[in-house]
């Protein structure tokens, strides 16, 4: 007995596309709403830590996730400067424990494709160009009203629309994302043969420029700066910007700039750090949002990924063992989630509060080393 059976998902993404696998998986009649008309994604890679990967694993995906990506279990530190020399080479924690790797990196749109492909396997159904346009909740259910006029009726609305989510906004929650002060360039260029793992170079004209390798070819690179308006250059303008940054380093920055083209410009794109965190409940009776919908956080520790999988392998979880929608079961979701959440939110942006303070005596380490504490433990 579960203590829904008809559910509806607004988004996509990896948050509810994990709901939806795991309660397809229970025989829950699940509805996914996606916006956009395919399962495309931003053209970059993203980086996965190891208790994103015990989900995927427990959503039947790690398989495929191993053999696209590209797996390492070490960061390495270079210094600014022409040859860009390595420092260090720090063992990254597995923070999903011995099973996994530390790390891997892969194509975003690989992963997206996983997690439709196995929503769809399981039997949820998955509807692309489609948004939840309003609802009305009682004690019992959800009404909900599509872009197109349609409605049905639900046991439960899960609000799973990313960072402006339209979910969020009906139901009255004003929170929203707020810049932090740093922007991030990204571009998903061909690989160097010397590239076997994440390495960043703290300093130089920007405040961080790493990347981090998607397959044996390719990898994402990035640059870290202060916050400016780029959003009113065109694709060939903002490679350009993208590429006089990426000169100003050395190493594999080298074979990097060159393939920063006018050509390739549609594989750079340009986004704001953000942040921000929904305060208990993340519910309104039968209306529940999730993963960036609910909180976010710049990708200094790149938990965006895991953590809204977690939102909704515990979501999933509850609804499944609970026999009704009940206090005792929001109560025991939000308890599991929001502290954890909410260290993850506050400890990524500590770090790019540090790194905008210039402050040289931050206790990074000891930072980091909280944030696997908080995410070792399954959720």
């Amino acid at each position: 007995m579960t203590a829904v059976t008809r559910v509806a998902i607004a988004g996509g993404g990896v948050a509810g596309a994990t709901a939806a696998i795991l309660l397809a998986e229970q025989g829950v009649h699940v509805d996914l709403f996606e916006s956009k008309d395919d399962i495309s994604a931003l053209g970059s890679g993203i980086t996965l830590q190891g208790n994103a990967l015990r989900v995927f694993d427990r959503l039947g995906i790690w398989e495929k996730v191993k053999e696209s990506g590209y797996a390492f279990n070490v960061l390495g530190i270079r210094a600014p400067g022409p040859e860009a020399p390595i420092v260090a080479q720090i063992p990254d924690a597995p923070m999903g424990g011995p099973d996994y790797p530390a790390t891997v990196g892969m194509y975003r749109p690989d992963l997206a494709k996983f997690l439709i492909e196995r929503a769809q396997e399981v039997g949820a159904n998955v509807h692309f160009g489609t948004t939840v346009a309003s609802f009305t909740s009682d004690d019992e259910g959800v009404d909900v009203t599509l872009g197109d006029g349609s409605t049905a009726r639900y046991d439960l609305l899960v609000g799973a629309d990313g960072l402006n989510s339209g979910i969020r906004a009906l139901m009255g929650i004003e929170t929203k994302p707020e810049r932090t002060g740093m922007g991030i360039w990204r571009a998903f260029v061909k690989k160097p043969a010397d590239v076997t793992n994440t390495d960043l170079i703290y300093g130089g004209p920007v405040y961080i420029a790493g990347y981090c390798p998607t397959s044996e070819d390719m990898m994402y690179a990035y640059v870290v700066e202060d916050y400016t308006d780029r959003f009113g250059l065109s694709p060939q303008e903002g490679v350009e910007v993208m590429r006089g940054i990426a000169a100003q380093y050395g190493g594999p920055w080298k074979e990097i700039v060159q393939e920063l083209t006018p050509e390739n410009a549609s594989h750079v794109n340009y986004t704001a750090f953000t942040a921000h965190l929904v305060e208990e409940p993340w519910n309104r009776g039968r209306v529940v949002i999730i993963g960036d919908a609910a909180h976010s956080c710049p990708p200094t520790v790149a938990q965006g990924a895991a953590q809204g999988a977690e939102d909704g392998l515990v979501l999933a979880d509850v609804l499944t063992k609970h026999d009704t929608v009940s206090q005792a079961m929001w109560d025991e979701f939000h308890e599991r989630r929001i502290p954890r959440a909410t260290k993850i939110v506050e400890a990524s942006v500590q770090l790019g509060k540090w790194q905008l303070e210039h402050n040289r005596d931050a206790d990074v380490p000891g930072l980091m080393r909280s944030v696997a504490e908080t995410v070792i433990p399954a959720p």
